[in-house]
């Protein structure tokens, strides 16, 4: 494997302007720039970006904490950050935190060795200290974390108010909200916990009486057996209505009204949250709210981008959800 040194010695240059060549500092000009290019290309020699990283005290790499990859909507917003921050010359360290504590304070360390510019924060089960000790640009995804970090969100409160709306002018009368456990001690300064809150206020206002229920953590995220949704409606026959927290219980719902015989949209409608492809793979197709996953991975690495740049950046960046009828309403 060629070195800088042998770069250095087939151009005729010092170690120096070979390594001002690469980390493009200090005036080298165009005649010894271009020599040592084509003396790279000759040698396909690969530099250390570690080691460029430690000159240039600059690694564009953005740590990225999630609970989990697999589940569908961190899944399309990873794909959008990537998207994104490679067109701005980043790439990014995907770190799956399963919410676990002690998984989130290795990956922190990890972060910190790799020496990344930024961290995306969308999980957090871990004390805020512990990120703000690292000195470094931080975005938060739907979560309050400091005065001083930006976030990136969408109108979650509205969002509850569109499906509560949706229910009355339905006709039911029985409507539950469904939503998975967040585990980790801060999970208060959850955004998304405003969902409710704007579903409960709407269906309070019409005369309703709100209806929860909080199903049991799971590991990955992903659809489970539905049999705590059968489970409960079997118990409150009732029901004729469900609004799920995410288009994932959205589909346990959906299979668990299945096996009760429950026919969907005339005995009982199911609204989900964000619109991820698989609201329109299940059947019947999901009604859901749509949240503007695209346009809010964009926003969040041209928060880092600018932060980076020694730019201000708004503290709140909030975008609107819009309410996606189909066939489950």
């Amino acid at each position: 494997m060629p070195r800088i040194e042998d770069v250095a010695e087939r151009a005729g240059v010092s170690v120096t302007t070979v390594s001002r060549v690469l980390n493009n500092r200090g005036y080298i000009s165009e005649k010894t720039r271009d020599k040592v290019h084509q003396v790279m290309k000759e040698l396909n020699y690969q530099p250390n970006e570690m080691a460029r990283a430690l000159f240039r005290r600059k690694s564009n790499m953005i740590g990225l904490i999630i609970p989990a990859v697999s589940h569908p909507f961190f899944s399309e917003l990873a794909y959008y950050l990537e998207y994104y921050a490679d067109q701005k010359g980043y790439k990014l360290l995907l770190c799956n935190s399963n919410r676990n504590i002690a998984k989130e304070r290795k990956y922190i360390e990890m972060l910190k060795k790799n020496q990344v510019d930024a961290i995306i924060m969308g999980s957090s089960v871990l004390d805020i200290k512990h990120y703000l000790n690292l000195n470094l640009p931080i975005v938060s995804f739907d979560r309050t974390v400091a005065e001083d970090i930006p976030f990136v969100t969408s109108d979650n409160f509205l969002g509850g108010k569109l499906a509560a709306k949706l229910f009355i002018d339905k006709g039911c009368h029985h409507p539950v909200y469904i939503y998975r456990g967040i585990g980790g001690p801060h999970h208060g300064a959850l955004l998304a916990n405003a969902r409710a809150q704007g579903y409960d206020e709407e269906l309070a206002a019409a005369g309703l009486n709100p209806i929860h229920l909080q199903l049991e953590i799971t590991d990955d995220d992903q659809p489970s057996n539905p049999s705590e949704v059968v489970r409960f409606l079997s118990e409150h026959p009732q029901v004729d209505g469900i609004f799920a927290s995410s288009d994932v219980i959205a589909a346990e719902a959906i299979q668990a009204c299945r096996q009760l015989n429950k026919n969907i949209p005339n005995d009982i409608k199911i609204i989900g949250y964000d619109d991820v492809k698989v609201a329109t793979l299940v059947s019947p197709q999901l009604t859901t709210i749509r949240q503007p996953i695209r346009e809010m991975g964009e926003r969040t690495i041209e928060l880092v981008a600018k932060q980076l740049e020694g730019e201000e950046v708004p503290k709140v960046n909030s975008f609107p959800v819009h309410l996606i009828e189909r066939e489950t309403t």
